[in-house]
């Protein structure tokens, strides 16, 4: 795949939303992840960039 780059917002959860840390892209709507710490919670939102692109391409939507 294209080696393409977007911003990662990481920001802790609250207890009640389960705790550890969300990881959001802004670039790509619904595009998120979460982790117990942020570090995992990048790991995890890497992948879901992956899938997001390529369900994007599958349906011949554009990909910013």
């Amino acid at each position: 795949m294209d080696e393409l780059t977007y911003p990662i917002l990481v920001t802790p959860l609250t207890a009640d939303d389960g705790g550890g840390f969300a990881a959001t892209v802004p670039d790509l709507p619904g595009c998120m992840s979460d982790g117990e710490t942020p570090e995992e919670a990048l790991r995890n939102v890497r992948e879901v960039i992956d899938a997001w692109i390529a369900m994007a391409r599958e349906f011949s939507h554009a990909v910013p």
